[in-house]
């Protein structure tokens, strides 16, 4: 994604006074843009943005007598604005909600964008170092000791945890399956499921600091996403199972540090989304059995 300064800063593609006025535009009046123009400052497709004017994302403002598309600066600052929640993994629809919520402005949109976008590389980088150190490890065949496995953990380390699992689950199937399933993991095991929860809390963060709600459709596809990942890599979670987890992470505080290191709030947030994701899915089989 690139949207070139030009478009940051004071304005988009600004004429000299007293030059020549271009075709298009009326004397007198904010320079506006042909579709063509739009499509190489932002670095997107035509096609693309005849498609956001379509689904209502970003119209332009004005049409020519000849019906031609001419996209004002206020356009294309809402085209900035949805390229940049693009590329931080939002779906068009939740972009058209937050843009469109009456009680959010553009230095709210710009703070917001810039607070996702340093935590995504403060993330990046943490995930970057860890991903190195366990190649290194790989390519010399040394085994991760468990202090090693702290850093591709973070803050949270499985040994902490491990006498007061086997004191609460020791006797159950989960915990056998649990076990056996973490024997089993190599390096590599170990480095791409320890990524992929990673991955799953930033999405996570960057949707309860966009503003979306936990039982909305994103927020319950992440807490799908994330009962998913316990399933692969765990063992078989249950949306009971799934919902008193989500439980715990609030009532723990070892939990909920973990979380809330990545945003204020943040446990409860997902807390809910489990929550409402397994109420839907009751629904669901509800429906199913009356059908």
């Amino acid at each position: 994604m690139r949207v070139q300064a030009d478009t940051v800063n004071g304005g988009v593609m600004r004429h000299a006074a007293g030059g020549a006025v271009p075709h298009g535009e009326v004397p007198g009046r904010a320079p506006d843009h042909a579709i063509g123009q739009v499509a190489r400052i932002a670095a997107v497709s035509v096609r693309t943005l005849r498609h956001y004017d379509e689904i209502g994302l970003v119209s332009p403002g004005r049409r020519t007598a000849a019906g031609y598309r001419r996209y004002t600066e206020a356009d294309l600052q809402r085209l900035q604005h949805v390229l940049f929640y693009r590329e931080l993994g939002f779906a068009l629809e939740e972009i058209t909600a937050i843009l469109d919520d009456p009680a959010t402005d553009t230095l709210t949109h710009l703070r917001r964008q810039h607070e996702l976008l340093t935590r995504r590389i403060g993330r990046l980088r943490a995930m970057a170092d860890a991903v190195e150190h366990a190649m290194e490890a790989n390519v010399l065949s040394i085994p991760l000791t468990p202090q090693e496995r702290f850093e591709v953990f973070g803050d949270f380390v499985p040994e902490d945890h491990e006498q007061e699992a086997r004191e609460r689950w020791g006797g159950t199937d989960t915990w056998r399956r649990s076990r056996a399933r973490a024997d089993a993991m190599t390096k590599d095991d170990w480095t791409r499921f320890t990524g992929e929860a990673a991955r799953t809390v930033r999405d996570f963060a960057d949707a309860y600091l966009a503003g979306l709600p936990a039982g909305g459709e994103r927020a319950m596809e992440l807490a799908e996403e994330h009962r998913a990942h316990l399933t692969r890599w765990c063992y078989d979670c249950s949306y009971d199972l799934h919902r008193g987890l989500g439980d715990m992470y609030v009532a723990d505080p070892r939990f909920a540090a973990v979380y809330e290191a990545s945003a204020t709030g943040l446990t409860a947030y997902i807390r809910d989304a489990i929550h409402a994701n397994a109420d839907r899915a009751d629904g669901a089989d509800g429906a199913d059995r009356l059908a």
